[in-house]
């Protein structure tokens, strides 16, 4: 490694990134994988300017890609899971309860609700937003609601429960970068999470009772999937293993094996005369809907290993990106002087909450919003005087749920490939991740729900 890279030279770097990525994927709309090659591309020529071997740019891509190896494979599985849900008649048949279920005029708070719920029991955003979210969003779609509103309840309550739950990958990393207890972690977090999830709910309430809802193409809707799936509650029974399977602590690559596994049996008992080809069809390539309805055939034709191609090259892409600008030291570089300065909680917590989400938009990986700050800032916590469950909660505040709004961010990639609608349309109705930070801040600034490792010192 070569000449240090000074704290100018790491915000001019970081702006002309940004720049070139916000034109690109706003101004533009463009997907964004292409313009973040683009700024790979730049960032290695400038590398090679400044003296930095081909060695050390190849180092910085294998580190960046390295920490999403476990995330793509289990893309790559619910994918799988997605296609074979919908084969077996889960998604149909849940979209179809669904329907007797839930009022018109209640059905946005609704879906927030239900994924609240089930975020929280099987712990993934990502699997409550590609299983029971598809579903209510089929419901939603059929009932003419505004699909952006919809996926905006979906994943403000994935992203909630992926945040209050013991089970959570993120949750688990927060609390552990920040060397706190994770019950007591969880518990410390209501001070901003319960408070953005009411406003969200009263938000979704009052949007979602806005009358346009045309609730009559529930029937034909319904009348649809029962003549062309298996509808029935037995296969809502991949589900309760799913969620057995979050009460007895399996990791997610074995419980998406295990639910694989269960489904395609259910598929087989259902169509026994079903081939090897068209399983493995199925598995690679996802399910296609031929039904008599249009709407249907959109909703219910996805999944598959390949439907999750363009999120892994996308992710792959931006760690590499991520990778090389902590392999020259470029955030590091951006981040220090402003450690320095930091003198009350209200600014520092205010300065990781902004660290965080720039990490996101740099970067685009959650987990490094999470472990970068968490490392960069921990040391002035501590020096302040405040307990580690002040950071951990502001890791989760400004960097896991504020991935869900970056459209190169993979969470928010994932939520759009999935759904169906791009992260600038649901952007402005993910409520719970826009009042997060929020009330982080204002915690920093009131002092209520802040906690200390030591009284402070009057002064």
């Amino acid at each position: 490694m070569k000449k240090k890279v000074s704290f100018t030279e790491s915000i001019v770097i970081l702006a002309i990134l940004l720049v070139i990525l916000g034109i690109s994927v706003i101004k533009f709309r463009l997907s964004p994988e292409v313009p973040v090659l683009f700024t790979v591309i730049l960032l290695t020529f400038w590398a090679k300017i400044r003296g930095f071997s081909w060695q050390d740019i190849q180092n910085g891509i294998k580190e960046g890609i390295g920490v999403a190896i476990i995330p793509i494979f289990i893309f790559l599985l619910i994918g799988a899971l997605i296609g074979s849900w919908i084969k077996a008649g889960i998604i149909p048949s849940i979209m179809v309860l669904g329907f007797k279920l839930i009022n018109g005029n209640f059905f946005v708070p609704s879906v927030f609700l239900v994924c609240s719920v089930i975020g929280i029991a099987i712990g993934s955003g990502f699997t409550t937003i590609s299983t029971v979210g598809i579903a209510l969003f089929g419901i939603g779609i059929s009932m003419k609601a505004n699909p952006a509103l919809v996926a905006g309840a979906i994943v403000s309550g994935a992203v909630f429960g992926d945040k209050m739950s013991p089970l959570s990958d993120s949750t688990n990393l927060s609390a552990a970068v920040a060397e706190s207890e994770l019950f007591a972690h969880i518990k410390n977090m209501m001070w901003s999470t319960i408070p953005s999830f009411i406003i969200s709910f009263i938000l979704f309430w009052i949007l979602g009772n806005s009358g346009q809802m045309d609730v009559s193409k529930i029937t034909q809707t319904s009348n649809v999937l029962q003549s062309h799936f298996f509808i029935s509650w037995w296969v809502l029974l991949p589900i309760a293993l799913m969620l057995f399977c979050a009460w007895r602590k399996i990791p997610a690559i074995p419980t998406l094996f295990i639910n694989i596994t269960a489904t395609v049996i259910m598929i087989l008992i259902e169509n026994p005369h079903e081939s090897v080809t068209s399983l493995n069809n199925l598995i690679m390539n996802g399910f296609v809907a031929k039904t008599s309805s249009a709407t249907v055939n959109t909703l219910l034709s996805r999944g598959g290993i390949s439907s999750m191609m363009g999120t892994v090259s996308l992710i792959i892409t931006t760690l590499s990106l991520g990778g090389l600008l902590m392999k020259f030291n470029i955030i590091q570089s951006a981040m220090e002087p402003l450690i320095k300065h930091l003198k009350k909680p209200a600014s520092l917590i205010t300065v990781t909450i902004l660290s965080g989400i720039s990490i996101n938009l740099f970067v685009g990986e959650q987990y490094l919003s999470v472990i970068l700050p968490g490392r960069a800032f921990k040391p002035a916590y501590t020096k302040m005087g405040l307990s580690p469950l002040a950071l951990s909660r502001v890791l989760e505040d400004g960097g896991s749920v504020i991935n869900y709004l970056i459209p190169w961010g993979v969470a928010g990639s994932f939520a759009a490939s999935t759904l169906g609608v791009p992260v600038l349309a649901f952007l402005p109705f993910t409520f719970f991740s826009l009042l997060s930070p929020l009330f982080s801040i204002l915690s920093g600034v009131t002092g209520i729900g802040l906690k200390w490792a030591e009284k402070p010192k009057q002064k």
